[in-house]
């Protein structure tokens, strides 16, 4: 399963360093290797805020090849971009397009992250594997580095939270459902004659709709309860 480390290249204040250690706490990412940073000083830990134990347990490399072997990918970011594919150091993708063509990466991604002023030399972005640029305005494409690490930690973390949220119902659930509701209509006696439209109904409308698992719970278990409850009454009233 691919895992993610974090590194910042020569960051030239703490201010910056605090901020990505709490934006890295805020979207779940918690190894950050920093390459002969400035002495992390009061600035960082303030900027960290609840996440000073990533700045804590961060790698301190002295060099940018010292940091990449510690991961298996390296992708690095950067605002300059040129087009064309003869120069190949620096046809860029988008965050959504590095985690969608590498979410089944079996090791461990390097994002990595330029100085303030001048972001990553030629001689680094050689060394990368990947190159991600976020879109920006062209009049200004240059963000704030722990900005710019915000945006791609907050897209990474969106398709982790997506991929979880939208776990499909299977089949055999959607048909647990279907049975559930065609009990609920048989208990709430619905015209028989009325009741296969009402079925054929609710199935395109689940069907159409994609219920997540959860959603799936949730409404299997209002229909049960349901059922559960007009069978009670029921009962209570036959021994009434």
């Amino acid at each position: 399963m691919v895992s993610y480390s974090v590194i910042v290249v020569e960051p030239k204040t703490g201010g910056n360093i605090g901020a990505i250690a709490r934006s890295m706490s805020n979207f779940g990412l918690k190894e950050l290797i920093l390459v002969n940073p400035r002495e992390l000083g009061d600035e960082a830990y303030t900027r960290a805020m609840h996440a000073q134990d990533i700045l804590d347990n961060a790698v301190i490399t002295e060099s940018f090849d010292e940091a990449i072997k510690m991961v298996d990918l390296v992708a690095a970011t950067s605002a300059r971009t040129t087009h064309g594919e003869k120069k190949t150091i620096r046809v860029p993708m988008t965050p959504e397009e590095l985690f969608e063509r590498f979410e089944s990466y079996p090791g461990k991604i390097g994002l990595v992250f330029g100085r303030e002023d001048y972001g990553l030399y030629n001689e680094e972005l050689m060394k990368c594997d990947l190159f991600v640029t976020i879109p920006t305005n062209p009049d200004y494409p240059v963000m704030n580095l722990s900005h710019a690490a915000t945006v791609i930690f907050y897209e990474l973390h969106r398709r982790g939270v997506e991929d979880r949220i939208r776990t499909l119902a299977s089949a055999e659930e959607k048909e647990r459902l279907f049975r559930f509701f065609d009990e609920l209509l048989q208990q709430i006696d619905w015209p028989e004659h009325k009741r296969n439209r009402a079925n054929t109904t609710f199935r395109r409308l689940i069907s159409r709709g994609g219920p997540t698992k959860w959603e799936f719970h949730t409404l299997a278990g209002v229909l049960r309860r349901a059922c559960e409850n007009i069978e009670k009454c029921r009962n209570r009233r036959k021994t009434e």
